[in-house]
């Protein structure tokens, strides 16, 4: 008989990840997750306090000057790559034989560009769309087709 299968879902965004798991009779349940720890601060906090300024040589008046880079992105960025490894390190020590990736577009793509060969080769299927706030009783519909497969454990016999 061959052996079961683990599956872990991976549903992210730029300041959250959460990670569900199929259980008996199909349903899907929380197995822990992440939060970014700038993902609570006030706009103004991730970078500086406030653009700099400029001013004319040849008037008194000053401009905000717009930063070079989204402080925002690169929080989310980072989060992303974050969050790839900790499924690069459950790949390695097998935690999951095969992956379900749930996330933005920008969030998905940093993901899964940042994971390595062992965990890129498990996912079985990414979808673009934001579900971090989606409880899990309602995420079944949006992965079915691959929680549905006969042989994978479910929570209960996961390790």
């Amino acid at each position: 008989m061959p052996q079961a299968r683990k599956l872990l879902i991976a549903i992210a965004d730029g300041a959250h990840v959460r990670f569900v798991r199929p259980a008996a009779n199909q349903a899907l349940h929380g197995n822990g997750g992440i939060d970014s720890v700038s993902a609570h601060k006030r706009s103004a906090e991730p970078g500086t306090d406030r653009p700099g300024a400029s001013f004319h040589s040849h008037a008194t008046a000053h401009h905000a000057m717009t930063p070079s880079h989204d402080p925002h992105l690169l929080e989310k960025t980072l989060f992303a790559k974050v969050v790839a490894g900790q499924l690069n390190a459950a790949a390695h020590r097998l935690d999951f034989d095969d992956l379900i990736l749930v996330a933005p577009r920008h969030t998905l793509q940093t993901i899964h560009d940042a994971l390595d060969a062992a965990a890129r080769a498990r996912v079985v299927f990414a979808l673009e769309k934001d579900l971090v706030k989606t409880p899990d009783q309602d995420l079944l519909p949006y992965v079915r087709e691959w929680v549905g497969r006969v042989g994978y454990k479910t929570v209960d016999a996961v390790d």
